[in-house]
């Protein structure tokens, strides 16, 4: 039997070593919206931001996690990077980079009038930034 979803978007949770160095990357340069924070079950707080009906989960807890194999794609299995589907692709490419965030895929034309780039978040995770021309 299927899933049933209830929601057209999915939640995305990152767990963090420093809650304030994400917030001032997801919420300030890229501009997501804070809706609310909440206490996290055995100690820490969830720091939830809106990227449209994504919600995305900053998760600082209290003991310290071990470290995420770094790489990107090619480092490891697993979830390795997201996508947000902009309009404004060299804008906050060049946001990014002026703000001391590694570039590893610059602003890349791709096949079907596609075009992305991939920035580092403050501990490593990569998002891929993804316009489609028209």
């Amino acid at each position: 039997m299927p899933v049933v979803l209830t929601k057209e978007s999915v939640d995305l949770g990152i767990i963090t070593r420093s809650a304030e160095p994400m917030l001032a990357f997801y919420r300030d340069l890229l501009g997501l919206t804070p809706v609310g924070e909440s206490p996290m079950p055995g100690g820490g707080t969830m720091h939830r931001l809106m990227a449209g009906t994504s919600m995305i989960k900053i998760v600082h807890q209290e003991a310290t996690p071990a470290e995420a194999v770094p790489g990107g794609i090619g480092g490891a299995t697993g979830y390795r990077y997201w996508t947000l589907t902009v309009s404004n692709l060299e804008e906050i490419t060049a946001a990014c980079e002026g703000a001391g965030h590694k570039v590893p895929i610059p602003v890349t034309a791709l096949p079907g009038g596609i075009r992305i780039s991939i920035v580092e978040d403050p501990d490593g995770n990569w998002v891929e930034f993804l316009q489609a021309d028209s």
